[in-house]
């Protein structure tokens, strides 16, 4: 299970959420910016802007009380502040690269992670496949030097061409695709089978992770699971399922964290699910 985490800067804190022991729970701490904090691009340095409860402490306090508990950090996200935040084709392709690997080594050491979520949400209107080669390289990089077990990708409906590119090039070392299925506003489980269906299609099925926006966009409430029960009954294997975020689940006792590793136990493909 994919959870994420800090992205509001709310007080959040890990040992909160509900995590059963059979669950594989991976916590993406929201976000980690290669930008100054006015938003201007630092040229692949990346810096952590997650909740200031996110601390190394905690990442690794519930790590310890959780064997089964991973900590990965989700790459830039939608906005900084009031700053929208884009991807943008690097002058040195390499030398970003060399930056992005550096200064993510240094947050995985000091916030004990184990993988890296990519969340670029915008990208230029005249763009070329910068994005796939510098994001490609940096996973496959993290990946060949052991500082990394887990890499996922998140896109939406606006952003799958950059991601479908990504993928195709880089798949091998992608390991899940977080799409955000709450961007595509839809409000019934016949509607997510039919768009559930269509990114099978463009990722690789086994990869896509069903997702849940928590009193936001999309299907909302027991519906969600409605379209879960759906899902396997068309032949779909879920190995898993995102939520965003634990920020918003908090007011409500982390009901959908609860709902979610339940099904995942009881109705999903394997026992142990990411």
């Amino acid at each position: 299970m994919m959870e994420y985490i800090g992205a509001t800067g709310a007080p959040v804190k890990l040992d909160d959420v509900p995590i059963k022991d059979d669950i594989d729970f991976h916590f993406i701490l929201s976000f980690a910016i290669d930008a100054d904090s006015s938003g201007a691009p630092q040229n692949g340095i990346f810096s952590p802007y997650w909740a200031e409860t996110l601390t190394p402490e905690a990442v690794a306090g519930v790590k310890s009380r959780h064997p089964n508990v991973k900590a990965m950090a989700s790459l830039s996200g939608w906005s900084l502040g009031s700053k929208t935040l884009s991807w943008y084709n690097p002058r040195n392709r390499d030398l970003w690269i060399s930056n992005a690997f550096s200064s993510l080594k240094t947050l995985i050491q000091t916030y004990h992670l184990d993988g890296i979520d990519v969340d670029y949400e915008r990208f230029p209107k005249h763009s070329n496949d910068s994005f796939a080669y510098c994001v490609g390289e940096l996973i496959t990089m993290l990946k060949n030097h052991s500082l990394i077990t887990v890499a996922t990708i998140a896109p939406f409906y606006t952003t799958v061409a950059p991601y479908v590119e990504l993928h195709g090039r880089y798949g091998g070392a992608i390991d899940y695709v977080n799409y955000q299925f709450y961007t595509d506003k839809l409000r019934s489980p016949k509607k997510y089978l039919e768009v559930f269906k269509n990114r099978t299609l463009q990722f690789d099925g086994n990869k896509v992770l069903p997702a849940y926006e928590v009193d936001g966009r999309g299907i909302q409430g027991d519906k969600f699971f409605e379209a879960l029960e759906l899902l396997e009954e068309r032949g779909f294997e879920i190995y898993g399922a995102m939520i965003f975020s634990a920020d918003a689940s908090a007011a409500g006792g982390y009901y959908y964290e609860e709902r979610t590793q339940e099904f995942l136990l009881n109705n999903a493909t394997r026992t142990f699910v990411h």
